[in-house]
């Protein structure tokens, strides 16, 4: 069969080829029923526009280049799908490319992708990123980890924070443990801060070295390491809830509870961060406070193609967080 063109379109929707054209780059001009109509000829042909071609014409891409640190991450792969989800409703493609949190990767990455002509770039930064230059001229926005300097999108993760431990606080805990993340990481920072905030503590730098605060790295096994810590201790010693900086090390305490004998939450309460769908799979089901991860993937998109403003320097788009009420968390019970 002949290859189908855009002179195909235009001839059986009964429209001119720059309709056509305006149709496949989202033109406000069309009219919702012509738009329809020249769709469905565009489906009933099996029209495929040439991306090579109308890049080369546009000056314009319509590719959405994407650096993160991790895939086997849970957030940061639900990230990068719903990038992509946002990115196709605007008739956009993604390149994915991944840093494994080195800042050497991570700025050969955004050369690739650079050369690759991407029309912008969603960026979560390596925790090394006081090393990084971003290149001038490239719409790029960084999410997740903020970096002084730059303009980004992230979940409010303090507030997050201070929300689970208010919600332990409120079933009548007061020694709730902390599993914080990396110290050199901005969340995991930021979420210390919103557990000090809530049990009222002050931020004085030092607070890792307490008994109640156990740091790792975000996974399973760091979790259930820093479970560890925090349970095998006396009982009128060892704290009668955790809330955990991932979802994956709250898994991983769990696991730790479980080797333990400490039934949950009968003896014990845990709370996660992050709303990742592996927290609803748990047995008992994970209670955990939720990212908007949608929402910020859609932020970042639309901020790149001047669908909405770009955030100020210093003045980040901070997006709430929200509790997911599960299994794992009830009163405690007297020592």
């Amino acid at each position: 069969m002949p290859k189908v063109g855009i002179r195909d379109v235009a001839k059986f929707a009964g429209v001119s080829t720059g309709t056509v054209s305006r149709v496949l780059n989202d033109h406000p001009a069309v009219t919702d029923e012509l738009r329809a109509r020249v769709r469905r000829i565009i489906d009933e042909l099996g029209y495929m526009p040439d991306p090579s071609a109308r890049s080369m014409r546009s000056k314009v891409s319509r590719l959405i280049g994407i650096v993160i640190p991790d895939l086997t991450n849970p957030f940061f792969s639900e990230l990068v799908q719903s990038a992509e989800q946002a990115a196709a409703s605007h008739g956009y493609n993604i390149i994915v490319m991944t840093s494994f949190d080195d800042a050497a990767k991570e700025a050969d990455r955004i050369g690739q992708l650079t050369s690759r002509k991407v029309d912008g770039i969603i960026l979560v930064p390596s925790n090394d990123f006081h090393r990084l230059k971003l290149p001038k001229g490239l719409p790029i926005v960084v999410v997740d980890r903020l970096m002084p300097g730059y303009s980004g999108i992230a979940s409010d993760h303090r507030a997050g924070v201070r929300l689970g431990v208010e919600h332990l606080l409120q079933l009548g805990h007061r020694r709730i443990g902390f599993i914080s993340g990396p110290r050199h990481s901005v969340p995991a920072n930021d979420r210390l801060k919103g557990y000090l905030d809530a049990m009222g503590q002050p931020d004085d730098g030092g607070q890792i070295g307490s008994p109640l605060i156990a740091e790792a790295a975000f996974d399973y096994e760091s979790g259930r390491s820093a479970g560890n810590y925090l349970l095998a201790r006396a009982r009128s010693e060892r704290p009668t809830a955790i809330f955990a900086s991932s979802d994956q090390q709250a898994i991983g305490c769990m696991r730790a509870a479980h080797d333990l004998g400490i039934p949950i939450p009968a003896a014990l309460s845990i709370v996660g961060f992050d709303g990742i769908p592996l927290a609803s799979m748990t047995t008992p089901r994970l209670t955990t406070v939720k990212q908007p991860i949608q929402k910020i993937a859609a932020a970042a998109v639309a901020v790149l193609l001047n669908k909405q403003p770009t955030p100020g320097i210093g003045h980040p788009i901070l997006l709430a967080c929200t509790l997911s009420q599960g299994e794992t968390t009830a009163p405690p019970q007297p020592d």
